[in-house]
């Protein structure tokens, strides 16, 4: 905390985090004008406009983070206030009970092993091996997650965002060609595989849409980050 307080006040870290957010405000604007559509998500556009600040002045990203180091620290607040919409959402989770943490269990493993066994399949190095397996869970649990099972954190956030629009885009159609209608469902099924991305895109859908994929986002989020560490942990 201390070190990434230093960052602020100093010239490069007041830089680069004004930046950020600048480019983070005009990416939301951006979205707005698009009607909230998953291709234009905020995360994409400032990513893409810090990189471009990057190139052109020369910065390597080490540097960035390292003077952006107070966005990486918030990661930590942010995870713990998970347990806010778990508790909104708790008579919920207490009416359907096993049934729903069965749904939401089986939604977390099928996505991440289907992806961990196709880079099996291609010989991919073991080290993005294990950090596909934290691919459908929010950025913060991730990265700390892949980093305990010998995968690579930066990467990991990567796999996130991707998964996240990539499920975001194509729900709509996933659920029309399999016919799933139950409401419930489809934001159980959004939050658990495709996170805060898949989140927001139930929002639009509905507020029971979004009230479930919140739901399904943090019993997968918390449940994955327990259970990585202590199943692959140790072979690391």
């Amino acid at each position: 905390m201390i070190d990434a307080l230093n960052q602020v006040i100093s010239f490069n870290g007041l830089l680069w985090l004004c930046i950020t957010v600048i480019g983070y405000l005009i990416a939301l604007w951006i979205n707005k004008k698009c009607n909230g559509h998953p291709i234009a998500h905020p995360i994409i556009f400032t990513a893409g406009f810090v990189s471009v600040f990057l190139y052109l002045t020369n910065t390597e990203v080490v540097k960035y983070q390292h003077s952006a180091s107070l966005l990486h620290w918030l990661l930590g607040p942010v995870t713990v206030a998970l347990a806010l919409p778990i508790y909104r959402q708790w008579q919920c989770l207490k009416h359907y009970g096993w049934r729903l943490i069965v749904s939401i269990g089986f939604g977390g493993i099928i996505a991440p092993v289907t992806a961990w066994l196709t880079l099996f399949a291609l010989d991919a190095p073991s080290a993005l091996k294990m950090t596909m397996l934290a691919k459908s869970i929010t950025t913060p649990l991730a990265m700390e997650a892949s980093a305990h099972i010998g995968g690579i954190p930066a990467l990991a956030a990567v796999f996130v965002i991707t998964t996240g629009i990539v499920g975001a885009i194509v729900a709509t159609g996933v659920f029309s060609v399999f016919d799933v209608r139950d409401r419930q469902a489809q934001g159980i099924a959004l939050g658990t595989v495709a996170h805060a991305i898949g989140t927001a895109k139930s929002i639009q859908m509905g507020e029971d849409v979004a009230a479930m994929a919140t739901l399904g986002l943090c019993v997968n989020g918390i449940f994955t980050a327990l259970i990585l560490p202590l199943v692959f942990g140790v072979f690391v």
